[in-house]
């Protein structure tokens, strides 16, 4: 049997597989295709190709889990979101993709129908993270002990252009809409496989949780928490009024309180975060106004504080500087503003969301974390939004 039959053989049997049918949509995505030129197998993000004499050597099982392998870094869109971290560290990133994309073929129940081929890399600690929390444990034990992650089985398209049926690269839009394809055709396989009486990985379900436009959360917390007190004033008639000889008072807005931002600068925080952190903040400046904003540049301890007042604001972005890079204790933060009896109309925490623990936020303040990755433990007395990056500040 060639390879090329043996590869449709193991798509259909993927298919129909109760475990694995739900990704039925994905596999028939793009191209998957044996070729010569390739040592391992790979995939751009769409496409996927397998080295003919890799896969000669592998077993059926073990076939059939490299094909889930490169289907599950296209259902993930891998290739797309982590761009500027395989620029900064290949194998680190190349590593910690693989370890989720296994954890999910070593965690179907059916143990028997796939097996992770020889260098796939696994390790049961790694269970349900994310890749930057794989990332982040990976670094810290190549910082700690010089220990470089392992090689990965195959070799991913980061350094590639996702192409398009012509071979062309795609364009940002079209790139936006494959996006909406990869996560219809989960949606469409989720409901198959649960007829077939299948599961959806957590990784999965959080991927298909429904989208809120975080910008709009932010504004609307930002506006609710921070409006000032609309009064009538006799010193300024109403002007729409006056032409038509009417006198009545016009509608004086008090000016709004303090804003308290505090804003995560652990060493998992890297610098599309902050220009994404700061972004907001100059937005915030626009929308509200207040009286004055004071910025906590924290991680284990707060190691800054800037106060900026309206006059400021219009090149707060320059002013901006960042203080910290070590681990990550929330904590401090509210211990900090209890300390300094900080007395802000809202607080806004603009972090990554990755904490050992659940703190306790013992203040009464309204308060609104934004974070870029995890929610898992954000206080339950805090509102919490999932910050989206922009896709340039995603690509790199």
């Amino acid at each position: 049997m060639n390879q090329e039959t043996r590869l449709k053989k193991a798509h259909i049997a993927l298919m129909k597989h109760p475990e694995t049918a739900l990704y039925s949509g994905v596999i028939m995505m793009g191209e998957s295709k044996v070729v010569d030129d390739c040592p391992t197998a790979y995939t751009d993000g769409m496409n996927k190709m397998y080295g003919r004499e890799f896969i000669s050597k592998l077993s059926d099982e073990e076939l059939r889990a490299l094909i889930l392998h490169e289907n599950l870094h296209v259902a993930l869109k891998h290739i797309q979101r982590f761009k500027a971290e395989w620029k900064e560290d290949p194998q680190l990133c190349n590593a910690s993709a693989d370890y989720v994309v296994n954890d999910v073929i070593c965690n179907l129940a059916d143990k028997t129908f796939l097996k992770l081929p020889k260098g796939g890399l696994y390790d049961e600690k790694y269970h349900d993270w994310s890749v930057r929390e794989v990332m982040n444990d990976l670094r810290q034990k190549k910082d700690e002990d010089g220990q470089q992650p392992e090689s990965s089985m195959d070799e991913h398209g980061f350094d590639d252009e996702v192409t398009d049926e012509n071979g062309q690269p795609m364009t940002a839009e079209q790139q936006e809409q494959l996006s909406g394809q990869i996560d219809r055709a989960l949606r469409e396989g989720s409901i198959l496989a649960g007829r077939m009486g299948g599961s959806v990985p957590r990784q999965i379900t959080k991927l298909l949780a429904p989208k809120v436009d975080w910008k709009d959360v932010l504004r609307e917390f930002i506006t609710s928490h921070m409006r000032g007190t609309d009064e009538y004033t006799w010193r300024r008639y109403n002007k729409r009024l006056v032409a038509n000889d009417i006198y009545m008072p016009s509608v004086e807005d008090e000016a709004v309180g303090e804003l308290t931002i505090a804003v995560d600068t652990s060493a998992s925080i890297g610098e599309r975060e902050l220009n994404a952190f700061s972004s907001e903040l100059v937005s915030i400046c626009s929308v509200t106004v207040p009286e004055k904003i004071r910025v906590l540049w924290w991680d284990t301890e707060v190691h800054g504080e800037q106060e900026f007042l309206p006059h400021q604001y219009d090149m707060i972005n320059k002013l901006l500087k960042p203080k910290g890079g070590g681990g990550t204790e929330i904590n401090c933060v509210t211990d900090y503003i209890n300390k300094h009896q900080i007395n802000s109309e809202a607080i806004i925490v603009f972090t990554d969301g990755h904490f050992f623990n659940k703190p306790e936020w013992n203040i009464s303040t309204p308060t609104l974390f934004v974070s870029t990755e995890s929610e898992e433990y954000i206080p339950d007395n805090c509102k919490v939004v999932k910050q989206e990056l922009e896709p340039d500040m995603v690509s790199g």
